[in-house]
């Protein structure tokens, strides 16, 4: 593990640690081993930079570590198994771990989000753009303390793509799999990247319609992560390609399924469920489907409501006006088009999943997964 110090030199530790074998105990143990693994191996490039990197590789370390439910690997693994594959194969331990640095393309994305979305928190700990401003303040730097942990998060961030890179490349696949896996994987990282700038773009043009929400959720939040997971673990296990084409449609429709919910959340969210403020979205003046159906109706039935909606997104609304816009989206009917719009996706998803020729194992597990990750939770 790399060690937070100024006064003791980095170790990479006692060599490569001992792992529990793939199948022992649960997927996300499994992929948190992995990860702390791999960032023992970081140590002997980290060191010679100083303890300034040493400092930031462990910052990102920690923020990997210290939460989020392995959701992007436990698709991938499960797609792996589905196609027919065993724990007992020769490549397993090197597929999960192929599978676990999804979590370090995650961890660019929510740094890099958080900047952009100026939030404060995040799984109820400081941003790590904040965390950095709040350092350089406590040390009385020169320069400007926000800009400075803006710019140090920007780079933590780019660290763990480059970083997700590198645990794939040493993964340990065999050839064969690792040219199936790598187009797959290289789309994935342009998607994500892609819906990202499509979302900063909708907000900042003000495109208010269904069809640019739900494009935004197909390729920031679905694609990277259900629907290539579980292509990354077909293609990985030489799955058919209608096996391949079941899990794509199955994704895809729960991802978008799952940002859908997650779009609830942002406006109605418990904040000790979410790890953020409630009603952070309205206060980031995010333009998701759920307000994209707000301003639908309200633009035909409640000109005055709308007005109250777009004239609050992206300010610093009180607790008060929160209440009051989530009333107005309610009564509007926008929360119940998107619960519809929710279960319409599931039932799509697991009919496209029961036709398919994943193993009756991986099926029972992804509906399982599926349902957990669309359940209401507010």
């Amino acid at each position: 593990m790399i060690a937070r110090t100024k006064e003791a030199p980095l170790s990479a530790g006692p060599g490569t640690p001992t792992r529990h074998p793939v199948g022992t105990g649960s997927v996300v143990a499994a992929v948190e081993e992995r990860l702390n693994a791999f960032f023992e191996t970081r140590g002997p490039i980290v060191e010679p930079l100083g303890p300034v990197f040493v400092d930031a590789a462990r910052a990102l370390q920690d923020f990997v570590i210290r939460g989020g439910k392995r959701t992007r690997p436990s698709f991938a693994w499960t797609g792996w198994l589905g196609a027919g594959r065993s724990v007992d194969d020769a490549d397993a331990d090197a597929v999960l771990t192929a599978c676990s640095a999804l979590e370090l393309v995650q961890a660019c994305a929510l740094i890099h989000d958080d900047i952009i979305d100026s939030s404060r928190t995040r799984r109820g700990f400081p941003t790590v753009h904040v965390d950095y401003e709040q350092r350089h303040r406590d040390q009385r730097w020169r320069g400007d303390s926000d800009h400075y942990g803006v710019s140090v998060a920007v780079l933590i961030g780019d660290l763990a793509l480059a970083w997700a890179d590198d645990m794939t490349r040493d993964a340990g696949l065999p050839a064969d799999a690792a040219a199936r896996f790598a187009p797959v994987w290289a789309a994935m990282r342009t998607e994500v990247l892609g819906g990202q700038l499509l979302d900063i773009h909708g907000e900042s043009a003000g495109d208010e319609s269904v069809e640019a929400a739900l494009r935004i959720n197909r390729y920031k939040t679905a694609a990277y992560t259900i629907e290539r997971p579980l292509h990354m673990g077909a293609a990985l296990a030489d799955a058919s390609p209608e096996l391949i084409a079941a899990y794509r449609e199955f994704g895809t429709d729960i991802g978008i399924a799952f940002q859908l919910r997650d779009d609830l959340l942002g406006v109605f969210g418990d904040p000790a469920v979410t790890g953020k403020p409630s009603g952070d979205d309205l206060r980031e003046g995010k333009r998701t489907v759920l307000i994209a159906e707000a301003l639908q109706r309200a633009d035909v039935d409640a000109p005055a409501v709308a007005d109250l909606i777009r004239t609050s997104l992206g300010t610093d609304v009180t607790p008060e006006r929160v209440t009051e816009l989530r009333t107005a989206i309610t009564e509007l009917g926008a929360v119940d088009a998107v619960e519809k719009r929710i279960s319409s996706l599931t039932d799509q998803a697991l009919t496209a999943l029961d036709a398919s020729t994943a193993t009756s194992e991986a099926k029972r597990q992804l509906r399982a997964m599926a349902l957990a990750a669309t359940a209401r939770s507010y």
